[in-house]
């Protein structure tokens, strides 16, 4: 499984459209996704003051568009070049930081 971080009214909107696609996907040409043991600190290092979030859980095998692992920050990351097809998401579960604002906890159900 591979994650996603992403903010629910974004993910509400996918779920009309039939699809899910983010500003980066038009910016850089992929979607920014992360192995499990990469979330929390993708989250800490982008997503402290935005609220609302959910982490979507994907399963790589189920995806349409193609997916890349490529090097970036001394990591490689899981990167798609294309939109999201919804059924590749597996589990999309609430994505809460500590009260102080940290991401500790990486939330698998």
């Amino acid at each position: 499984m591979i994650a996603h971080i992403c903010e629910r009214k974004k993910w509400e909107r996918a779920q009309e459209e039939g699809e899910y696609r983010t500003v980066s996907l038009e910016t850089e040409g992929f979607i920014h996704c992360s192995k499990p043991e990469q979330v929390l600190a993708v989250a800490n290092f982008l997503y402290r003051d935005i609220p609302d979030l959910l982490l979507l859980w994907i399963d790589p095998t189920r995806l349409v568009a193609d997916l890349r692992w490529e090097a970036a920050a001394d990591e490689v990351y899981p990167h798609l070049y294309g939109s999201l097809n919804l059924d590749a998401v597996r589990k999309v579960i609430n994505f809460v930081p500590d009260e102080d604002g940290e991401f500790r906890h990486l939330p698998i159900d």
